[in-house]
């Protein structure tokens, strides 16, 4: 008996030793999770933690995981797009050890209303689930992070967890939490499993106050129960809650959302991407678009009446081209066609002039259709943008440079000399055609400058459809051609000129040195974005370029097939020598522009003038020299109540881009002064004065 006691005792002993190394090894553990989840973060009114659906990594070493969130009843975190108010969840993942690369995605969000103001986030519980792609998938993966999240209910607490996990390498196979995770991904639109609700259309209707989007969804083997529609578009507007009616049985709905903006000079939606969220529950479909009228809203009666002063602006603006400093480079063109002509029929020179008319027009035909089809793909569309791509500067260097040289007389392209009989008709070819060019050259050169109404034109055009944007830009062309139109119909002023003589000589050579000026400034600009290295390469190409189209002794053939390899060479640059230029501030009392501090500036009782400008802009250089830098204007800009802000737009800024359109502007130079008396800004007109800057600077500071 009692040796079966002793028995008994023993074994109880040794199960009580199993327990007892169980507990400890299971509460010795490091910190950091070594199993499908993370220790929770606990705080007053919240949890977080990982959690993973694999336990191991498996041979691709792909893992997906989520965030996970518990909130105590009636506290909210907030979506990618919060609405009115709050910032979106994060989780920063940059100390984590084998990690490649990962990606963070959003399940479908609700909406909150409080006090007035629409928000979107989640409540109780919710689980961000994110992918995760090893580095090495043999060995394994510590994801160590910082989440960031805000919590609001009658007040708002943001809050920062240090969250950790480890996953093992190994073969892959599901984990305790995979159900968590998997529930959460079927509920990002796109990612899990097919929800069965879709957006069937979507248009614009209505203008102005009364501007409205409908949108329609349809579900499949669906009804819906309590559907939304959450609107993600460009800054300076706001969607409000749509209003909803349910179609066929709750199988389709139809959503009313209001749209407003958030200045008095309203900015155009049309034309603008959007992002679509349509929800019901936990189901969501997604949907990327570009905002459209489904047929372009005329107004009968007074819709044809107010587009006309428009095309009257049009044609003014492109006219005033013609005398914009940026066009100065044309003028030589200009007066070596005429030179030219001079002793030549009235027919040969109405022939001419009408060819260059036509290759303006053709130039902005060009525009208007490049326009229209970036509107159309949902890009930002601008006046002079172009000058933003290196590459586009490069060849407009080469291009002016081949202008220089002819007028130097470095080459020709002559009609051969054993077509006699042919050579007339041959030579008055070449002539039209090169006309035709000049045209459509002036007009590229003119494109970085703004003159008054042509900002007002450009901008209507490139807000409203393709027809439009076809109408302004061909009145555009229309007045920029005007001059050449009026000595096609009158030949004789072509023939007003002195007799040929060495003065021909010494004017060309001049105004090809006004062409290479034109080179310098490109290449300034070119500098600003490339850097000095790349610059610096891309002027010796050119310059060698010059200096073999010098070279007479070689065939045209040769220096033809020369020139076109360093231009090829050029165009490779800015790939493989490109280099970050930090740009020297203006002067010492400019700041950067932000756009966010205006109002609060402006509430403080302050002036805040706001200088859109661009290197490649020889008007706001032209608005820089002879009034922002008047010491008038000067001394003013300088005064402690005033916030002198620029915004360089020289390289692209989709910030920069968003902040014109708010105002309907897509070019510059584009100048606005607030103030106490003018919170919603005055805007100035392209070309300043120094007159007209002051009255609006006193104007902005009445109270």
């Amino acid at each position: 008996m009692r040796f079966f006691r002793e028995k008994i005792n023993n074994h109880l002993c040794r199960v009580l030793q199993g327990i007892i190394f169980v507990f400890f090894a299971l509460f010795s553990l490091p910190y950091t999770a070594q199993g499908a989840s993370s220790p929770w973060i606990e705080e007053e009114f919240s949890r977080v933690r990982l959690v993973t659906g694999q336990e191991t990594l498996g041979e691709a070493g792909k893992v997906m995981l989520g965030l996970q969130f518990e909130l105590k009843e009636g506290w909210k975190t907030y979506w990618r797009s919060p609405g009115d108010a709050g910032f979106p969840v994060s989780l920063d993942l940059a100390g984590s050890d084998n990690l490649k690369s990962w990606q963070f995605y959003w399940p479908v969000p609700h909406r909150f209303t409080l006090f007035g103001l629409q928000t979107f986030g989640y409540s109780k519980e919710v689980v961000f689930p994110f992918s995760v792609e090893a580095e090495n998938p043999q060995q394994d993966v510590t994801l160590r992070g910082t989440a960031s999240y805000l919590l609001c209910k009658e007040i708002c607490i943001p809050f920062d967890a240090e969250v950790t996990i480890r996953i093992p390498s190994g073969e892959a196979f599901p984990s305790l939490e995979a159900g968590i995770v998997d529930t959460y991904i079927r509920q990002v639109p796109g990612l899990g499993a097919e929800t069965g609700i879709t957006v069937t259309d979507i248009f614009l209707e209505g203008e102005g106050e009364n501007l409205v989007l409908q949108v329609y969804g349809s579900a499949k083997e669906y009804v819906f129960q309590k559907p939304d529609v959450i609107v993600e578009g460009p800054p300076g507007f706001s969607f409000s809650a749509p209003e909803v009616v349910l179609l066929d049985g709750g199988s389709k709905a139809e959503f009313t959302i209001p749209v407003s903006t958030y200045k008095e000079t309203k900015g155009v939606l049309e034309g603008k991407q959007i992002t679509l969220s349509l929800v019901d529950g936990t189901k969501g479909a997604e949907l990327k678009t570009v905002s459209r009228y489904k047929d372009v809203p005329v107004n009968t009666n007074s819709g044809l009446l107010a587009f006309i002063p428009i095309l009257g602006l049009a044609l003014l603006g492109g006219f005033i081209l013609n005398l914009m400093p940026c066009v100065l480079p044309v003028l030589s063109l200009k007066l070596m066609s005429v030179i030219r002509h001079e002793k030549g029929d009235h027919h040969s020179v109405r022939k001419s002039f009408v060819a260059t008319s036509f290759g303006i027009l053709t130039s902005f035909w060009i525009l208007a259709a490049a326009a229209s089809l970036l509107k159309v793909a949902g890009f930002s569309v601008g006046w002079g943008i172009q000058f933003q791509q290196p590459l586009f500067l490069i060849a407009m260097s080469g291009i002016v440079s081949l202008f220089a040289a002819n007028l130097f007389g470095w080459f020709e392209f002559l009609a051969p000399d054993g077509v006699m009989n042919r050579a007339v008709n041959a030579s008055e070819k070449q002539g039209i055609s090169g006309d035709f060019l000049k045209g459509m050259f002036a007009t590229l050169l003119a494109t970085p400058c703004s003159a008054p109404f042509l900002g007002t034109a450009v901008g209507f055009a490139l807000a409203r459809g393709t027809w439009e944007i076809f109408a302004i830009f061909t009145f555009l062309g229309v007045g920029m051609s005007l001059p050449y139109l009026v000595v096609a119909a009158k030949p004789k002023l072509a023939t007003f000129l002195p007799k040929p003589g060495t003065w021909m000589i010494w004017l060309k050579t001049f105004l090809g040195l006004l062409l290479l000026g034109t080179v310098i400034w490109l290449l300034s600009v070119l500098l600003v974005q490339v850097g000095w290295l790349a610059t610096i390469l891309v002027t010796l190409l050119l310059t060698l370029g010059m200096v073999i189209l010098a070279v007479k002794s070689l065939t045209i053939g040769k220096r033809a097939l020369a020139v076109a390899f360093l231009a090829v060479c050029s165009l490779v640059v800015p790939y493989k020598f490109s280099t970050s230029s930090e740009k020297v501030p203006v002067s010492d009392y400019w700041i950067p522009f932000a756009q966010k501090q205006i109002a609060a500036e402006v509430s403080n009782g302050k002036i805040v003038f706001v200088d859109v400008t661009a290197d490649w802009c020889i008007t706001c250089q032209v608005n820089k020299k002879l009034v922002l830098e008047q010491d008038e204007v000067k001394s003013l800009l300088q005064r402690e109540n005033v916030l002198p802000m620029q915004a360089d737009w020289t390289l692209p800024s989709d910030t920069i881009t968003a902040y014109l359109e708010s105002y309907n502007r897509y070019g510059i130079p584009f100048n606005i002064i607030y103030g106490p008396g003018a919170p919603e800004g005055i805007v100035l007109s392209e070309l300043l004065t120094i007159d007209d800057v002051l009255s609006s600077f006193e104007q902005a500071s009445k109270k």
